[in-house]
């Protein structure tokens, strides 16, 4: 009997944005790393950006401030799947279903991109429909991926993040080199 190999998975390249504005928010963004960093193909590089204290948008009132960054990591898996995981990941970090839109929550977990895929369905689309809206996702991904042009920006995200015509205050760094990867 001969054996016969199975062919390998393409590996893609998927930005994922992390925040936390519940509990240790710090710790949060640490375990979630911890998490996302253990479905990542060995080998590749795992991107960190910088983390940021960012206001809450379009959270309800007395909402607490978000530390917030992106992380670019090698995965080999399609982008529902690890939308899958990624909400297990938010789940075990204590993410509850919350009836009320953007309420504090001790993780978010958002996909940004899974290389240049266009999808449109229910439960996902990708590019994330209001990445280049969003001052505190355009900031920590041009740390790792200032050259990215993403399919639906019409420029480099530093480009559109220098273009960005937006009320949200300044991000104040908040920890510049976090994650081991």
């Amino acid at each position: 009997m001969v054996a016969t190999e199975i062919p390998a998975k393409p590996v893609r390249r998927a930005g994922i944005a992390l925040g936390s504005n519940l509990g240790d928010r710090m710790g949060n963004l640490n375990a979630a790393a911890a998490a996302l960093h253990a479905l990542h193909e060995a080998g590749e590089p795992f991107l960190t950006a910088r983390i940021y204290q960012t206001e809450p948008r379009h959270c309800p009132p007395g909402s607490p401030r978000f530390l917030n960054t992106v992380i670019e990591m090698a995965v080999a898996c399609g982008a529902l799947e690890l939308l899958e995981k990624t909400r297990e990941i938010e789940h075990r970090l204590g993410r509850e279903p919350s009836a009320e839109r953007n309420a504090p929550r001790p993780i978010d977990i958002d996909l940004l991109y899974l290389e240049k895929e266009i999808i449109d369905h229910p439960s996902l689309t990708l590019p994330h429909p209001r990445i280049g809206e969003r001052r505190f996702v355009l900031e920590p991904l041009a740390d790792i991926r200032p050259d990215l042009i993403l399919p639906g920006l019409p420029a480099s995200v530093q480009e559109t993040l220098d273009s960005l015509k937006s009320d949200e205050p300044p991000l104040i760094v908040e920890v510049s080199d976090w994650f081991p990867g």
